[in-house]
């Protein structure tokens, strides 16, 4: 036995029975607290490790360039229906780049004929909307040219920025980009489709002229939105 070790036995058998008590309580609650906080440590760790575990199943799941299936819901929180966690873009992603997406038209759509075209009841959007197989690819095509990071197909919508239930050109890549579903501040697709629903009763309902909303969808859209509907976003996806 070293000398420290004699030491310290002589002070503990020279306390008093109450104090040799309390000092060896507070060892001993020390020691307990310390094993405690061992136990909540690593039942933080395994949480962690399951939830990094099921972050990569999902990013497997997910696929390069995979499309997301019929009736998948999702909002601003970027959580799909079906688990898949989506981007949430900067709100400088919520307007296109007028450079490469300054919008066009379709001259088949004029003031004088909307009751033919598209204010008459019964899809002549549908009629006139392009090929899956043609967007699809002018979309891969896009977010590179876009430069985003996010390449997941899926978390964009190859949308006509002059919609066709507003005159817009149903295929030139001039009126088509990758619009994020999710934007900070919910300033993403599904917030504009409700602006396209909205100008368009407007537009059918003689409120405001054709040209009008073709140009302010065309030139801020959320300047737009604002005007017509509201400050705050509505960003959850509608069902049709």
């Amino acid at each position: 036995m070293n000398k420290k070790t004699v030491i310290a036995g002589l002070l503990i058998a020279g306390l008093s029975p109450i104090a040799n008590a309390g000092f060896l309580g507070h060892i001993s609650e020390h020691a307990a607290g310390y094993a405690a906080g061992a136990i909540v440590a690593h039942e933080g760790e395994k949480a962690i490790d399951g939830y990094q575990r099921q972050h990569e199943q999902n990013k497997q799941s997910q696929g390069a360039g995979q499309e997301i299936g019929q009736g998948g819901s999702t909002n601003a929180g970027g959580v799909q229906a079906d688990g898949r966690y989506a981007a949430v873009a900067p709100e400088s992603a919520a307007l296109p780049n007028p450079k490469l997406t300054p919008g066009a038209l379709n001259p088949a759509v004029t003031q004088q004929n909307l009751d033919e075209t598209i204010c008459r009841h019964g899809g002549y959007t549908k009629s006139i909307r392009p090929a899956e197989s043609y967007t699809h690819d002018l979309k891969v095509k896009q977010i590179r040219e876009y430069g985003y990071t996010d390449t997941r197909l899926y978390d964009y919508e190859e949308d006509h920025l002059i919609s066709l239930e507003l005159g817009g050109s149903p295929d030139s890549p001039k009126n088509l980009w990758p619009e994020p579903h999710h934007v900070l501040g919910g300033w993403g697709s599904y917030a504009k489709d409700k602006l396209e629903n909205k100008l368009h009763e407007m537009v059918c309902h003689g409120e405001i002229p054709l040209a009008q909303a073709q140009h302010e969808i065309a030139s801020d859209w959320i300047s737009s939105y604002k005007a017509h509907i509201g400050a705050v976003p509505d960003d959850e996806r509608s069902h049709h």
